[in-house]
């Protein structure tokens, strides 16, 4: 009986976890498919604003450029991240080890404003000699995101790092192989699941960035985030409700994709681990059955 309670209580508490977390985006998605122009108040069923959403150009624009510069940070963000999980990891202490690693993880716990405001100070001193700083258009904003997607991205790849079996690299450097070869053919594979994750992780972070881009962004270079921030502010369109759908259905079938390889992969390692067994219960069995014929 305590049981049967201990379950229901589990179950509620789980359903309104996911009630709280998941009616907001479903009220959401809902109200994208309504055809008033006031988000609030519900008349009929209509594809109409995606219609909308397709032909502003302004959204478009919006979000190819907001696409560029995630991708762009997200990559640049993985490879500095990796160098510095390296250093920190596979090289020996060295002078200035701690403000190395602090420096690096900094921009994890600065408020968005000072790393906003810090970064519009060196482009605008930084502006009159340097026409990279003058220019507030993508490669800004995409220097700004990387200044602080790199600090997850070191974080998360460091984690990697330190999971990794020294044996393997020592075995392949027996066996010859020189220090690019271990980490292309040895780390890189091991550490592929955690740069991924990196990717991902600065990607959204770069994506979802309002307050850094709002300072560098210069009149021809609005990023999505910043393009919705406005709208809101003039008055919620349902275009935003439209475009926020499209964007939950897209990352919901990224999210299912990588849970149904998550899945598949443990049925394998689990399938193997149980060949693994079964061949050495067999070996030991032979062995048993000829020792006693012996």
């Amino acid at each position: 009986m305590k049981i049967k309670k201990s379950t229901a209580a589990k179950t509620m508490i789980l359903t309104l976890a996911l009630i709280f977390l998941y009616l907001p985006i479903m009220t959401l998605v809902v109200y994208s498919f309504n055809d008033s122009k006031m988000v609030t108040i519900w008349t009929s069923f209509s594809f109409k604003w995606y219609g909308v959403l397709v032909e502003d150009s302004a959204i478009i624009k919006a979000l190819v450029t907001s696409l560029t510069i995630a991708v762009m940070a997200a990559a640049a963000s993985v490879i500095i991240g990796t160098m510095a999980a390296f250093v920190m990891v596979r090289v020996h202490s060295f002078t200035g080890e701690s403000a190395f690693m602090l420096f690096m993880t900094a921009p994890m716990v600065l408020p968005e404003v000072v790393t906003g405001l810090a970064l519009l100070l060196l482009y605008v001193t930084l502006g009159d000699f340097i026409p990279f700083f003058a220019d507030r258009g993508i490669a800004a904003i995409w220097f700004a995101h990387v200044t602080f997607c790199s600090a997850y991205a070191t974080v998360v790849i460091r984690s990697r790092f330190l999971e990794l079996d020294t044996s393997i690299e020592e075995a392949a450097k027996d066996l010859g192989a020189g220090p690019l070869k271990v980490f292309f053919a040895v780390m890189l594979p091991a550490l592929m699941p955690a740069e991924v994750a990196a990717f991902l992780l600065s990607f959204t972070m770069s994506m979802d960035d309002v307050v850094i881009t709002s300072f560098i962004a210069g009149p021809e270079s609005t990023t999505l985030p910043m393009l919705i921030f406005s709208s809101i502010r003039r008055g919620l369109s349902p275009e935003i409700n439209a475009l926020a759908s499209i964007i939950i259905f897209v990352a919901s079938i990224g999210t299912f994709i990588g849970w149904l390889s998550l899945v598949r992969k443990q049925k394998r390692i689990a399938a193997d681990v149980a060949k693994a067994n079964a061949e050495a219960k067999a070996e030991r069995e032979k062995i048993l059955l000829g020792s006693m014929r012996g």
